[in-house]
């Protein structure tokens, strides 16, 4: 594992590490209003890119980068807080 990967490992961390913070916020405020599911698809789309782009990476050259499981990760966790998206812009419409 070079620097370069690292500094890719790195940066995918701290965005990781918003995340719950973001899913527990979703999950207690029991409300969309605020919310963007626009920029969390636009987030997803990002980190697919990362993926193709590690994807090709690793067809081109055999070379498996260990950053792409944080890719996943944090794509989990960016779909778990758009699934609440959905949850609380159904609960925001019985409340009214």
């Amino acid at each position: 594992m070079d620097i370069v990967q690292l500094c890719e490992i790195g940066m995918l961390v701290a965005f990781g590490c918003s995340w719950p913070f973001n899913i527990i916020k979703s999950w207690r405020s029991r409300t969309a209003k605020g919310k963007s599911v626009i920029f969390e698809f636009i987030v997803v789309f990002g980190y697919l890119v990362g993926v193709l782009g590690k994807l090709i990476t690793w067809r081109s050259t055999g070379f498996w980068a260990y950053s792409i499981w944080f890719y996943f990760a944090d794509i989990a966790m960016v779909t778990v807080d758009i699934v609440l998206y959905f949850r609380n812009t159904a609960l925001d419409k019985k409340a009214e």
